[in-house]
């Protein structure tokens, strides 16, 4: 009897967590990602060259939290101007609050100290301008932690505000590949080459309708796309969204015009086998080198982190896809999907309500391998100076500094090290969790 309840409360969730907390060296890193994330969220309030809170000339001001363009008037008792605080500009060190309350790090990663250029030590000497005027030693709350570089900025505030950037980079490529892995796997893992029929007529033409598709919505618009994404995220993605509408209206025309055709031998049906369709496109992805492949992409268009996070997402789907392929080729055989198909539901519904969501424990852990590869290589070309505009920080481009001063450690050795410890992080985490959820692959 208690074995019949054991069975009835038997919960998969609370079975892999428990696995999962087995593996300390594993929980350790999902704190230290948690971690990671509190200071990705908080980077402006962490680093920040202006005051959370302060208290000037009688108004009360919080610098941080506002809007950079902001400006504020100082009036006098008399209802005189008597100052003006440009927040972009303001040299908010050089006021005379009556209190204050700095950033624990009160730098910001584009603010440049030029008292301090040329690569000043994390344990050398660093000069501060006093309100008075003179160039002293900096105290303990000023100095730059971690050290600057060439141009004064800290490398501190650098590596705070990278943390958002690499997260960034690595949840919403991943997040893109996602969508098109996991579509393309489930469709080919479920149907196969000869579980899908449609006449022949219109196989062939819903074929060239993608043909024709592609060649306008990508090929003859590419200057189109290049343009729009240079002027602005938005633009790029209005663009994108009029070449995928391109595609399925010369898909729509030509499934039409299959319609017209009453030749008895086109109409009937075929198997269209889509699992040799995203195979061989799988195959052919992988062959070509993808750091290659995302450099030839990044010079055609504008530099930006959203369109470099959109190519790493569009060239990183293939190793999701094969695994929900695996799990649906696996799963499609099993009662309850034939139970659904039976009952007549739509192949849409059988895959997606009731075959995918069996099949995604798997996906997950690749999903989480994806997104320590998508921070290393956005981390490699911001290192090589490539996709990542110059005035966004990241840690790859922290680490391209270093290149240029062998002598300035410190610009090496950081970054390096944060870079190591996020990929090491998900890569442990990925680790444990396919053990968990899967305990017949746990060597």
């Amino acid at each position: 009897m208690s074995t019949q309840t054991n069975i009835e409360n038997f919960s998969f969730k609370k079975y892999a967590w428990n696995q999962f907390k087995k593996d300390k060296i594993a929980l350790v890193c999902l704190y230290l990602l948690f971690l990671l994330i509190a200071i990705a969220l908080l980077a402006p309030f962490i680093a920040n060259e202006r005051p959370l809170y302060a208290e000037y000339k009688g108004y009360t001001l919080y610098p941080a939290f506002a809007d950079q363009s902001r400006t504020d008037s100082i009036f006098k008792e008399n209802g005189k101007l008597d100052e003006i605080l440009q927040y972009d500009i303001t040299d908010w060190r050089t006021l005379n609050f009556k209190k204050v309350i700095w950033a624990p790090i009160p730098y910001s990663p584009g603010g440049m100290d030029r008292y301090n250029r040329d690569y000043a030590s994390p344990g050398g000497k660093q000069r501060f301008k006093d309100k008075e005027g003179k160039i002293i030693e900096a105290p303990k709350k000023f100095r730059h932690l971690l050290g600057t570089d060439g141009i004064g900025r800290d490398l501190a505030s650098g590596l705070i505000h990278g943390t958002r950037i690499s997260l960034m980079v690595g949840l919403v490529s991943m997040g893109i590949a996602s969508l098109i892995g996991i579509f393309l796997g489930a469709l080919a893992g479920f149907f196969g080459d000869n579980k899908l029929k449609m006449p022949r007529i219109k196989y062939h033409f819903t074929l060239i309708g993608l043909f024709f598709g592609f060649f306008y919505g990508f090929g003859q618009r590419k200057y189109a796309l290049a343009d729009g994404f240079s002027e602005g995220v938005l633009s790029g993605m209005v663009e994108l969204l009029i070449s995928t509408g391109i595609i399925i209206l010369s898909v729509t025309i030509f499934r039409y015009l299959s319609r017209l055709i009453k030749i008895n031998k086109l109409q009937e049906e075929t198997y269209v086998p889509i699992d040799t369709f995203v195979s061989r496109g799988i195959e052919l992805l992988n062959s070509i080198p993808r750091l290659l492949l995302i450099i030839t992409i990044t010079a055609v268009v504008e530099r930006s982190i959203w369109i470099v996070m959109i190519i790493i997402g569009i060239t990183g789907w293939t190793g999701i896809a094969r695994f929900t392929r695996a799990e649906l080729l696996r799963i499609r055989s099993l009662e309850f999907v034939q139970a659904a198909q039976s009952l007549g539901f739509s192949s849409a519904r059988t895959i997606f309500k009731h075959a995918l969501p069996n099949a995604l424990a798997p996906v997950f852990v690749s999903i989480a391998f994806g997104i320590a590869s998508a921070i290393l290589i956005e981390s490699g070309l911001s290192f090589l100076g490539i996709g990542v505009p110059d005035d966004i920080v990241t840690w790859g481009s922290l680490l391209n500094l270093g290149r240029q001063n062998l002598e300035a450690w410190w610009l090496i050795i950081y970054p390096g090290m944060a870079i190591f410890l996020t990929i090491t992080i998900y890569n442990m985490i990925a680790e444990a969790s396919r053990d968990a959820l899967d305990p017949r692959l746990k060597s």
